[in-house]
């Protein structure tokens, strides 16, 4: 099979080593790892692969899809967030994951199937899933089996009222349901302290190198690394312009390199007269727009040939500062184009 012009080196190392981190955060409470949308980008069966052999046990996925991906690997615990469909029972009924079920009907459609063990979601604000206290009152759960009760910070990024908030709405709202343990920390929400972690925290971004909040950056490191084959060498002269509608002007004769990369791979326009490449270290401003498979960075000086693969700085919270991108968005975007290297 031809090599792609892309790569996506994935340290192993490096996401073990955050998960341990967060493990450690989490206290007395287990560690979990959200590997939905195939990893973050990363690769779902190779990330679940990696964190299985470190010692997670709890995997969260958002559909049956991508729980039937990863059946292989006969992982401890597979939880699916988006709970159950009508579409959904028979692969639900397979034993292949365990539902979150979070409305009235998933319940009752879940009861009515016969399914076993479930988990449960609860809404304690965010308004997206979950169930409310008027579900709760009407009986909604009764006759489930339910394994974890869950909720999800909407701000645990920030340093909002609203996450104690939540914290008191998840508590009360758990007083008198039967479930055997409690999970409402997502990374940020593990960075919060202690009083967020209950039994089981469920870290996404930071697994993969996202810093969510500011007291997370010493303990996590970067895990992916896109690299760009160099296309083209090429001469710009002063005066002359580089890429679509020509928003960059050589103000000197400058040394261009054109690498195989662009918006089509995830590597959004925003980075456009702000992203850069990486040389032996040394930063090589990008220049001009970004494009649908091409960028130019600036080589003057620095010897880099047609052929030659360069680096592209994607440090997370550097990268969405430069393109105006969250760090979900910059993990999750990266293209199905890359050969992604372990």
């Amino acid at each position: 099979m031809t090599s792609a012009p892309l790569r996506l080196r994935r340290d192993a190392d490096a996401l073990t080593a955050n998960w341990r981190a967060l493990a450690r955060m989490s206290g007395g409470a287990a560690c979990g790892a959200a590997v939905k949308a195939d990893g973050y980008g990363l690769g779902a069966t190779w990330v679940a692969t990696t964190l299985a052999a470190a010692g997670c046990r709890d995997f969260f996925v958002a559909t049956w899809a991508e729980a039937e991906a990863l059946a292989p690997l006969d992982l401890p615990a597979l939880s699916v967030l988006h709970g159950v469909r009508d579409e959904d029972v028979a692969a639900a009924l397979s034993g292949v994951a365990t539902p979150v079920i979070s409305t009235a009907a998933q319940a009752a459609r879940w009861r009515a199937a016969g399914g076993g063990a479930c988990h449960v979601m609860l809404d304690t604000g965010m308004n997206r899933l979950g169930l409310g206290t008027d579900d709760l009152a009407g009986g909604a759960l009764e006759g489930l089996a339910i394994d974890t009760l869950m909720s999800h910070l909407a701000s645990a990024d920030e340093d909002s009222p609203k996450n104690d908030d939540q914290r008191r709405r998840f508590v009360a709202m758990a007083d008198g349901v039967v479930a055997k343990r409690l999970s409402l920390a997502n990374s940020a929400g593990i960075a919060l302290g202690a009083d967020f972690a209950f039994d089981l925290t469920r870290p996404g971004l930071a697994l993969y190198g996202g810093v969510p909040r500011p007291d997370l950056a010493g303990a996590i490191v970067q895990v992916a690394f896109p690299l760009a084959q160099v296309l083209q060498r090429r001469t710009v002269a002063a005066g002359e312009t580089v890429g679509y509608n020509a928003t960059w002007t050589a103000s000197a004769d400058t040394e261009v390199a054109i690498l195989n990369i662009g918006y089509a791979d995830g590597y959004w326009r925003g980075f456009s007269g702000h992203g850069r490449a990486l040389h032996d270290g040394a930063a090589l401003p990008l220049l001009g727009r970004v494009s649908m498979d091409l960028i130019a960075v600036d080589v003057t000086a620095h010897d880099v040939a047609e052929g030659d693969w360069l680096d592209v700085d994607y440090n997370l919270p550097r990268a969405a500062a430069q393109s105006g991108m969250s760090q979900y968005e910059l993990l999750t975007g990266l293209g199905g184009r890359f050969d992604r290297l372990s």
